[in-house]
């Protein structure tokens, strides 16, 4: 899907902005489709690098049926180069690095059905790269009542996401940072396209939820993260949920120390300032940043403790203590 043919049999990818120029025989910047005598071809189709159960607060995605658990989907590669990536040993491998299991997008259906979950969840490394995969899955997984949700980077072009939209329930975007410099240094992409896609998703009928990773040095400056929320109150909502998440030395970023919790709570600060009402601090067990809180009564609504929900004060979506709604998927 999301190609065209050029002269002769090269092709050109159009699902991500990159835009990927391919000759007869080779393979896009995300190295799972290949182009094979002028028709482009996926290489990840029915076959998962990772399957295994987890719950939805690890994605992290909070206001999607909290407690629940999913079934997570994964696949070879990415197309970006991160590199704090702590999935490197997934995302930063090509198809035939990796060992695979054998499930067509039936098969993975019914065994999500088979363990009594509530959702499928395609995560740990960038699911738009797997894109037919993911999308035929998610077609069936809606056709059996099953939920579904992406963790993804954003890297996206616009008709395809719209595309993909149409049968996902929840979307988590992976705000890298938030300057071109950051994004062209860091992960070898652009700014732009990610904020183009919050914005898409935001004007669709699903669930958002934004994750941003602070990394000491590179994009923890108050003015930078100032104007990021800044940005997301006016561009999707006080009600977008946003997750400061400590970083901790992985890939190749083993130089840089742990995030300060002083770091992540200044930042927490600058969020709240601006009018964001759902902002929480992740990779912190025991913060008390990590639970949801009524913004009308400043009542806790949801406790956690790290991944695991200890106590629900939500009744039909609502704050129990003051009846005020509390955005979100609940059921």
């Amino acid at each position: 899907m999301f190609y065209k043919k050029e002269n002769g049999t090269t092709v050109q990818c159009l699902l991500c902005p990159r835009g990927c120029i391919i000759s007869d025989g080779k393979r896009g910047f995300c190295r799972n489709r290949e182009n094979r005598e002028g028709t482009l071809y996926t290489l990840a189709y029915d076959h998962p690098a990772v399957v295994d159960i987890g719950p939805i607060e690890k994605a992290p995605i909070y206001h999607f049926i909290p407690g629940h658990f999913r079934l997570c989907i994964t696949c070879a590669s990415c197309n970006l180069r991160c590199k704090h990536c702590q999935n490197w040993h997934l995302s930063q491998k090509s198809f035939e690095e990796l060992d695979h299991y054998s499930y067509s997008p039936s098969e993975i259906v019914h065994q999500a059905k088979k363990q009594g979950l509530n959702s499928i969840s395609f995560t740990y490394t960038e699911p738009t790269v797997y894109y037919e995969y993911l999308y035929d899955i998610s077609v069936i997984a809606r056709e059996n009542g099953m939920k579904t949700s992406i963790v993804s980077n954003g890297y996206i072009n616009r008709e395809p996401l719209l595309k993909l939209l149409t049968v996902l329930d929840a979307v988590k975007i992976d705000l890298k940072g938030f300057t071109e410099e950051f994004y062209e240094q860091v992960c070898s992409a652009t700014l732009k396209p990610v904020l183009e896609s919050l914005q898409t998703v935001r004007s669709a009928n699903l669930w958002l939820e934004i994750v941003y990773l602070v990394i000491p040095t590179l994009n923890d400056d108050p003015k930078v993260i100032d104007e990021m929320c800044q940005w997301i109150e006016s561009n999707l909502g006080q009600d977008t949920p946003l997750h400061f998440t400590r970083f901790h030395p992985d890939y190749k970023l083993t130089s840089l120390s742990p995030t300060p919790l002083s770091t992540l709570e200044q930042a927490h600060e600058i969020a709240k300032r601006n009018g964001l009402r759902y902002v929480y601090i992740g990779n912190v067990p025991g913060h008390v940043s990590n639970s949801t809180y009524c913004p009308f009564c400043n009542r806790k609504v949801i406790q956690r403790d790290h991944f695991d929900i200890v106590e629900m004060n939500l009744v039909d979506g609502k704050c129990r203590f003051c009846d005020s709604p509390v955005p979100g998927r609940w059921s």
